[in-house]
């Protein structure tokens, strides 16, 4: 015999068997033990939440001949014709292939005859919404007034496409979302009835991922048994299936974007696309993740309404701090726009990497949630900027332009004390003196440009120099996708090779960017110009 899907072997019998629609359950048994059995419904819902089944169980219920409770026994010819399909008294109908106006008069034809066997003749109508409008209004009267032996089952997942004139003649219900919960309890006592056994964390990742269709969940959960055939069902498993990552993954990218850390963060995309997962999976999974982080940020005692574990809930609280409300905001909105995207991309992966890249440079957007981050990105610049002119205060003495010198702080030959970070704040001054390494390689920079591999060398010709402290060249570029390139460690390696080679010493390297709106100037020296000017150092 062939093997049965699960969720054909498995679908309800009967209304005891029927997962997380207990409001509409209750009231279709009602109606069977009270005999007030309307003559049409519409069912309304996603997928995979039981439409077609409970129509189906319905059918049986009211032509049972020793119905129980409201729900069909099963033992009886009728119950047993119903479930093998034999029975004339049950007609299934795809709307969707059978939508033309022809068949709805076939219907017509048909209701006229009186069932052979049983009380009611049950047309089950799938995909209703996909009928042309001649079929509908060839289905108006009939529906309105059909003979006392007719009840009509109308099941559709988009139910505003169904013209209110045959709204008007239903009794409506809608189908909710199967709970991660209820799903979870079904897949685990199927798991014992098929002795498998499953890891809970993995059936509640299947749940997750079927997004409250049944019929779904337990089509992953096949697809997971018969890839590791004979094994336990693990988490790790079900995520190689699926090609989903886990939740350590999104805390390392999350981490690195709040480092504004681009070259990282493509590091992580290389090794999940190397990886084989699912782009798509990826973005949806990680949009979940901030929504996560956004409630554990803004409110209080949220352990019992996330569906996490322990250790998972402190990794957000820990990360909940590091990151302002605002910019998670921003980026739960980029990554939304991004799912829809993707539906429809042929480049996925670039298309990834832009929006992460966006989150880390809110200076390449100007949408107004960017403001925020972007003047917390120049205060803290400024701050920096502040705590190193304090540092250097009385160390650094040059000749301004009416020929008073400036020493620590102070204006000589001249009756007028200043404050050092005021002077500054007009333009960055050269440090004490310029290393003569520096010197050297400032002198033979271009020529080392030229040497540099193809990727960088581009990038390079933009290039200004500056100096950092502890003997370090500052490679300063123009905007923040040059310097996350230039930035990369293997490239800032093979520099600092190159400048070895050329001058026999080794000179640090750091790679960094104007911010959007200044100039250099605002915040850099260029050593390129200056290299020779007269640099007083006080003892």
């Amino acid at each position: 015999m062939s093997y049965t899907a699960l969720y054909r072997k498995f679908r309800p019998a009967e209304f005891g068997d029927v997962k997380g629609q207990d409001h509409i359950i209750t009231t279709l048994q009602n109606q069977i033990k009270a005999n007030r059995i309307g003559h049409a419904y519409l069912f309304c819902g996603t997928r995979g939440t039981g439409k077609t089944t409970v129509a189906k169980i319905f059918a049986k219920a009211v032509n049972c001949e020793h119905p129980v409770d409201g729900s069909p026994c099963g033992e009886c010819e009728m119950c047993k014709s119903i479930a093998a399909g034999t029975s004339m008294n049950v007609i299934e109908i795809d709307a969707a292939s059978n939508n033309g106006v022809d068949n709805i008069r076939e219907i017509r034809e048909e209701v006229t005859y009186r069932p052979t066997e049983g009380k009611y003749k049950v047309y089950i109508i799938d995909e209703v919404h996909m009928l042309s409008i001649g079929a509908f209004n060839a289905l108006l009267k009939t529906l309105e007034e059909p003979p006392e032996y007719v009840i009509f089952i109308l099941a559709t997942t988009e139910v505003h496409k169904i013209p209110i004139t045959i709204l008007s003649r239903c009794q409506h219900y809608d189908f909710k979302r199967i709970s991660i919960e209820t799903i979870t309890e079904r897949m685990q006592e199927l798991m014992d009835t098929e002795h498998v056994e499953a890891e809970d964390k993995a059936l509640r990742y299947i749940a997750k991922a079927a997004d409250g269709s049944m019929r779904d969940a337990l089509s992953l959960l096949d697809q997971c048994i018969a890839f590791y055939l004979g094994q336990k069902v693990t988490y790790e498993h079900v995520l190689e299936v699926l090609g989903a990552v886990d939740t350590d993954v999104f805390s390392r990218l999350l981490r690195k974007v709040i480092n504004t850390d681009v070259p990282g963060v493509l590091d992580v995309v290389e090794e999940l696309v190397m990886q084989g997962r699912d782009l798509t999976q990826l973005t949806a999974d990680f949009t979940w993740y901030l929504r996560n982080l956004l409630l554990v940020k803004t409110s209080d005692n949220i352990e019992d309404v996330l569906d996490v574990s322990t250790e998972n809930m402190m990794q957000l609280k820990e990360e909940s701090g590091m990151i302002e409300t605002a910019a998670l905001f921003r980026y739960i909105r980029v990554f939304s726009e991004l799912s829809g995207q993707l539906k429809y991309a042929t480049q996925k992966r670039i298309m990834l990497e832009v929006a992460l890249i966006k989150l880390c440079t809110p200076a390449m957007e100007t949408k107004q949630d960017t403001i925020l981050e972007r003047i917390r990105a120049v205060e803290e610049k400024v701050e920096k900027s502040m705590e190193a002119s304090a540092n250097m205060q009385g160390q650094i003495v040059y000749v301004n332009g009416d020929g008073a010198q400036i020493a620590g702080g102070s204006v000589i030959n001249g009756n007028t004390e200043g404050n050092f970070a005021g002077a500054r704040a007009q333009r960055p001054q050269i440090p004490d003196a310029i290393p003569e390494d520096v010197q050297e390689v400032v002198k033979n920079f271009r020529m080392i440009a030229g040497e540099a591999s193809g990727i960088i060398k581009g990038y390079l010709k933009s290039a200004r120099l500056s100096l950092g402290g502890d003997n370090r060249l500052l490679i300063v570029l123009p905007d923040s996708l040059a310097a996350s390139v230039v930035g990369r460690e293997d490239h800032v390696e093979e520099l600092e090779k190159l400048i070895e080679e050329r001058i026999g010493k080794r000179v640090e390297v750091e790679v960094r960017h104007v911010e959007e709106g200044r100039h250099f100037e605002d915040t850099f020296i260029d050593i390129e110009q200056k290299i020779n000017m007269k640099i007083t150092v006080e003892d």
